[in-house]
């Protein structure tokens, strides 16, 4: 990692983000779309220039599905209204890579993948799959991006990347019946978060919900546990595997860990219903039951708003939201982002990229909602409430002080693919997570294959 965040004044960011929810908010007062955002149109000026692509065919892969690949096709057309070119989407699975590889073996690229891990893009890189950006793209990188998010998408310092959707992964969402009924309140350190947790236990409610079929959830509970617990430099040291996982500091983060994953009562389902949940069900059955859902909170980041579009629980009432409790001193903000990646030397894929940098191909996806853009030229105004705008506002401010998430850092063998690697370790260790030795080994063993390769 290039950079390092100041947890201390993102701590106090994302507090006002909980206090905002706490006193509600609104659905930004428009008509709601199926995807949980209002529809303000997208008639404004222009921002930016594309090129007449009548006639052209484009193709993009994602791993979106549901919701957030019918707001991306939003985004996809408009971009196709503007330039006349045909858009196809791509659906792709995890790894990426791998899916990639296929295609590519099989002699049918697409045109621009959307690449989920830092990783990864190094690895399309080193395969040279992946094209340098254009010069147009550039253009707008240059105007609408803090540095940092330019760098995230460079490799040798020539850029590849355009990171299109970020994420803030250090928030937890409840059900406010819930916590209102067992006289609980939003925790602000771990240990209260157990108190917290054991208190909703105690009104007959199962306080955590946990999306244990997915790897990349588990991933997060860890990091952001270190982050809070180990400070910034252990932190980049792990990212890069310069101090190995059997270091002291990892097996402090799991003794955390396994101070909620060792109460199997207060998980939904317990360890073994944890691993049958796939992250849109985490989100959820959280916010349906009422006041006796399976689940009180969930552990997730912004993007848990589009899942919660999907019930009736309304953003900033029935459904509120706290950072992360600090493990250390201070509470920790891990962000995430997808980044676009032309895999064919070609107009369409060019034109592509410099619509997903500017500021109009944001909003479209911000209007809609479960979206944060690190774009910093769009208008806050595009959020459909008050949390979302207050958490995008945040990653904005933070500029050039982002901290990315761990395990999409890292080799994507190891900290990106199911039933492997990180993944596969830390379900493993949610089902048995009295063996910290055991689970510290296994990742190191894993981490020094894919870190050598």
């Amino acid at each position: 990692m290039r950079t390092t965040l100041s947890l201390r004044r993102a701590a106090l960011v994302f507090t006002a983000v909980g206090a905002l929810a706490l006193t509600g908010c609104g659905d930004g007062g428009g008509a709601k779309k199926s995807g949980g955002g209002t529809d303000k149109g997208t008639d404004s000026a222009p921002t930016v220039t594309l090129p007449k692509l009548d006639g052209e065919n484009i193709s993009v892969a994602a791993v979106w599905t549901g919701p957030e690949q019918a707001n991306f096709t939003k985004v996809l057309g408009e971009f196709e209204k503007r330039t006349g070119a045909k858009v196809s989407f791509v659906p792709a699975q995890d790894p990426i890579v791998n899916f990639l590889g296929t295609k590519i073996a099989g002699g049918e690229p697409p045109d621009v993948a959307m690449i989920p891990q830092v990783g990864a893009i190094q690895q399309a890189v080193a395969k040279k799959w992946a094209k340098p950006v254009g010069e147009e793209a550039k253009a707008q990188l240059t105007k609408n991006y803090a540095k940092v998010w330019q760098d995230l998408g460079a490799v040798d310092g020539t850029q590849y990347g355009v990171y299109f959707k970020a994420a803030n992964k250090s928030l937890v969402w409840y059900n406010a019946a819930a916590f209102d009924n067992a006289g609980a309140s939003e925790p602000k350190t771990w240990k209260d978060f157990i108190t917290t947790a054991e208190t909703i236990s105690a009104s007959g409610v199962t306080p955590v919900s946990v999306a244990g079929a997915d790897g990349w959830t588990l991933t997060d509970w860890f990091e952001n546990v270190y982050l809070s617990q180990a400070g910034p430099e252990k932190y980049d040291q792990l990212a890069k595997h310069e101090i190995p996982w059997t270091d002291p500091s990892v097996k402090d983060a799991l003794t955390t860990l396994a101070e909620l994953f060792g109460k199997p009562e207060l998980i939904a389902g317990g360890a073994d219903g944890a691993l049958q949940t796939e992250f849109p069900a985490s989100v959820t059955q959280t916010f349906t039951g009422g006041d006796q859902p399976k689940g009180a909170m969930v552990f997730e980041g912004d993007f848990v708003s589009i899942n919660i579009a999907q019930t009736e629980a309304k953003i900033g009432t029935d459904a509120k939201v706290f950072p992360f409790p600090a493990v250390g001193a201070d509470s920790p903000v891990v962000t995430g982002g997808d980044a676009a990646v032309a895999l064919k030397d070609s107009k369409g894929a060019q034109a592509l990229l410099t619509w997903l940098a500017s500021a109009d191909a944001a909003k479209i996806w911000a209007e809609a909602g479960g979206f944060i853009s690190p774009n910093k030229n769009l208008d806050p105004a595009a959020y459909p409430n008050d949390v979302q705008r207050t958490m995008a506002e945040a990653l904005v401010a933070a500029g050039d002080d982002v901290r990315f998430d761990m395990s999409d850092q890292a080799p994507q063998s190891f900290g990106g693919t199911p039933g492997k690697g990180q993944w596969k370790i830390l379900q493993d260790f949610l089902k048995n997570p009295k063996d910290i030795a055991g689970a510290q080994q296994k990742l190191e063993s894993e981490a020094a294959k894919a870190y050598k390769s």
